[in-house]
């Protein structure tokens, strides 16, 4: 039964906010996912393996490369450098986003770093057009400065999230930037595979490395283009740290502000508890999404087609399910929503355990069950935390959130692959993912949601 809460004596008015400005919010989301969809999710792996592989001696369209590079004097196997520049962007990136937010939370002029962020990222995304030969190292410098350009973006984009709606209507603010952004990264990869599809030639690999690195670099021009929509019609809403720092010098200030924000985020422990609760459930959420393509071609021999469709079939769905459970959430609240999607997301690893081998049809049911439940949690998380951040530290707290989104996504992947390098198993490693969603159900379920909101400074929602 959703709770229906009182006012409370720290009630204040929703911020003065523009359906302008609102949907250049949104817009936002259409733009950067593309770079999450087009080219973290389809193309970069690949392209960027099969460039070191040519680095490291191997003939272009070899089934097998065995081959070493030697970055820095390094040896690194071809097919290691990709999954190394991985683990590399995520431990740099930890170090990167709490800076980010303390900045942004102490500047006056927020719009400047979303775009110098996202058009640090873009630029670097379309410089992949010079990785050609066997530059593997452009490449995987690129990646770095775009992938942490990206999560430094997406702290400073969040961040003016509490500033567009009141309590009770951040929950759809959230859904429908999130739905945006997977209908415009659905739609740039559609339209990348249907080039692929049409230019490709049969024993021609050159041309498909060719047309992979073009698909990345329109990934890039889309992110730019669209991120000038924000740009011009997002307001700044300067914080009262912001206003009192400017005398003060913003970079040196963040740096200090994020130190004493660590000494005392202690007096948060409800905020802390609901930021592990989300570290859990959403390394299981991410670990799903990067595993299932390989769970289809290694257990469920499945054709390439096949899981192309039910990429795309993930992304489209994946608008109408954020959409869904937002209104949903307007009806028993954010909390109660997430809790019901981790019983879902936990139905679908139970599915997806009895798929039968070479079998499409019930594959892509499954990925459109994924897409429905996908986006609603993933946006209804990012709005909830709105409410338990102290005011004026928004882009420090979703630095944090951030570094739990994509700092921590390791954790999944490892109890993977430990599970079936002892059992062999894909199913069984599968299974293993469900304490992921068990655990985080149970620590979400735990946390006092109300006085979590009320001890963070904010006046919670009607419904929760």
């Amino acid at each position: 039964m959703a709770e229906t809460v009182t006012p409370t004596a720290r009630d204040v008015p929703p911020p003065a906010s523009t359906r302008r400005e609102r949907t250049g919010w949104y817009v936002y989301d259409w733009a950067n996912s593309a770079f999450q969809t087009t080219v973290i999710t389809v193309f970069l792996g690949p392209f960027l393996t099969t460039v070191t592989e040519l680095a490291a001696g191997c003939e272009l369209g070899a089934d097998t490369c065995d081959g070493y590079v030697h970055p820095f004097g390094i040896r690194v196997a071809a097919g290691s450098y990709y999954p190394y520049l991985i683990s590399l962007s995520v431990l740099l990136t930890v170090f990167v986003l709490p800076v980010m937010g303390a900045i942004a939370d102490r500047s006056m002029h927020k719009k400047r770093l979303l775009a110098g962020a996202a058009f640090t990222g873009a630029g670097a995304t379309v410089a992949m057009a010079f990785v050609t030969g066997d530059r593997y190292l452009l490449g995987g410098a690129l990646f770095l400065i775009a992938n942490i350009s990206f999560g430094a973006a997406l702290v400073v984009y969040n961040s003016f999230l509490p500033q567009l709606g009141g309590p009770d209507e951040r929950d759809g603010i959230s859904s429908r930037g999130w739905a945006l952004g997977y209908l415009g990264g659905g739609l740039l990869l559609a339209l990348n595979l249907v080039a692929v599809t049409m230019f490709s030639e049969d024993g021609n690999p050159q041309r498909s490395l060719d047309l992979a690195r073009w698909s990345i670099v329109s990934a890039g021009v889309w992110w730019a283009v669209f991120t000038l929509v924000p740009l011009r019609w997002l307001r700044e809403h300067p914080t009262a740290a912001a206003l009192a720092a400017q005398r003060g010098n913003v970079l040196t200030d963040g740096f200090r502000q994020l130190g004493r924000t660590l000494r005392e985020i202690k007096a948060y422990p409800l905020t802390l508890f609901f930021l592990l609760a989300f570290l859990v459930y959403n390394d299981g959420i991410q670990t799903v999404i990067t595993l299932a393509s390989q769970y289809g071609t290694e257990e469920l021999r499945l054709e390439q087609d096949t899981l192309i469709v039910t990429i795309l079939l993930v992304q489209f769905l994946a608008f109408g399910g954020a959409l869904l459970l937002g209104m949903l959430a307007r009806r028993i609240g954010a909390w109660e929503t997430i809790l019901l999607s981790l019983v879902l997301w936990t139905g679908v690893i139970v599915a997806a355990f009895r798929l039968p081998a070479e079998a499409p049809l019930p594959f892509m049911i499954l990925g459109g069950a994924i897409g429905l439940v996908l986006g609603g949690s993933q946006a209804l998380s990012r709005s909830l935390f709105s409410q338990l951040i102290p005011a004026g530290r928004e882009g420090e707290y979703y630095g944090f959130y951030e570094i739990s989104d994509k700092g921590t996504s390791w954790l999944g992947p490892l109890a993977f692959g430990l599970v079936f390098q002892l059992t062999s198993s894909y199913r069984v490693g599968l299974v293993s993912l469900l304490i992921f969603f068990v655990v985080g159900f149970l620590l979400l379920l735990a946390v006092p949601i109300r006085r979590a909101i009320v001890a963070a400074g904010n006046p919670p929602p009607r419904v929760l």
